[in-house]
């Protein structure tokens, strides 16, 4: 797997697009954090690690709705393998005029496009929420 991230991404819209719950992903440090991202930006209701029947770990993410819609209307990753997107403080995307979110991989850590303006640090663009 070339994009670990972006193939849990995909994850998340597939099963959001068949109503489901849950969904597992490969459990992973970068994962997680993205996850916590969404978690506190109000995205997702949660996430846990599990073990898979193989004995592998994987990251469960319980999946958020609002009157039958999934939360996460949309979900993009910007930052690819083969195109990466840096971003200064002052650059930083705003995602439909600040309603949504840019995920930033900064030195601080992952964190959220309001966090790293607050914190005055900028990074790589990882994905967009809205």
């Amino acid at each position: 797997m070339n994009d670990p991230l972006g193939d849990m991404l995909t994850r998340i819209r597939n099963a959001q697009m068949r109503h489901k719950s849950t969904v597992r992903t490969p459990a992973s440090k970068v994962r997680a954090w993205v996850l916590d991202v969404l978690l506190a930006e109000g995205y997702i209701r949660g996430y846990e690690p599990v073990t898979s029947a193989a004995g592998h770990p994987e990251l469960e993410i319980s999946l958020k709705y609002y009157d039958g819609e999934p939360v996460i209307r949309e979900l993009k990753r910007v930052s690819k393998p083969g195109r990466r997107v840096y971003s200064g403080v002052r650059e930083i995307p705003q995602v439909r005029q600040g309603l949504g979110v840019a995920i930033v991989s900064t030195p601080k850590g992952i964190m959220s496009d309001a966090q790293a303006r607050a914190d005055n640090v900028g990074g790589e663009v990882l994905c967009t929420v809205f």
